[in-house]
């Protein structure tokens, strides 16, 4: 190479990051949202899968306790199963990723209060699992499934 075309490929203007990378930010944004809402919907339904196997006894103990009618017990299924699956296949996504966050919130109301304000042994939330599931949840409700979806970008509930 000569000294020209050095001296010439040393004047170009350095390469920005968002040119040197053929992933568009929308195709990011959209990978992000896929990422969020598949994490939080697979492992909010693994609790439920757990519910089918050993019941919601435990859970109508708590509502009856609590004053509340035993039957809403059943509700659990879909905050745990019926919801995390509509997130995951990304259909009517922000609707039921709500009522994963009213799950939780009546999880933190029946379950969690005593913990509310509680650190672990190595200073961590003591709710940090509930509040991931929680505020991941919210998350979706505001960003939506993204393109990545089965009801795709023009969905009202997506």
């Amino acid at each position: 190479m000569n000294t020209q075309a050095v001296a010439a490929n040393s004047a170009r203007a350095p390469i920005a990051p968002s040119q040197a990378s053929s992933v568009s930010p929308a195709t990011l944004d959209d990978s992000g949202k896929l990422l969020l809402r598949v994490a939080i919907g697979v492992l909010v339904l693994l609790h439920g899968i757990f519910k089918i196997s050993a019941g919601v006894g435990f859970v109508s103990a708590m509502l009856v306790k609590a004053g509340l009618p035993g039957g809403l017990a059943y509700l659990v299924y879909v905050g745990e199963i019926v919801a995390p699956l509509l997130m995951i296949a990304g259909f009517w996504t922000r609707a039921a990723a709500g009522v994963v966050v009213i799950n939780m919130l009546a999880a933190f109301g029946l379950v969690h209060m005593a913990d509310l304000f509680a650190l672990t042994k190595q200073g961590g939330w003591a709710l940090e699992l509930q509040g991931l599931y929680l505020f991941g949840a919210l998350a979706v409700v505001l960003l939506g499934a993204g393109r990545f979806s089965l009801g795709g970008l023009r969905g009202r509930w997506n």
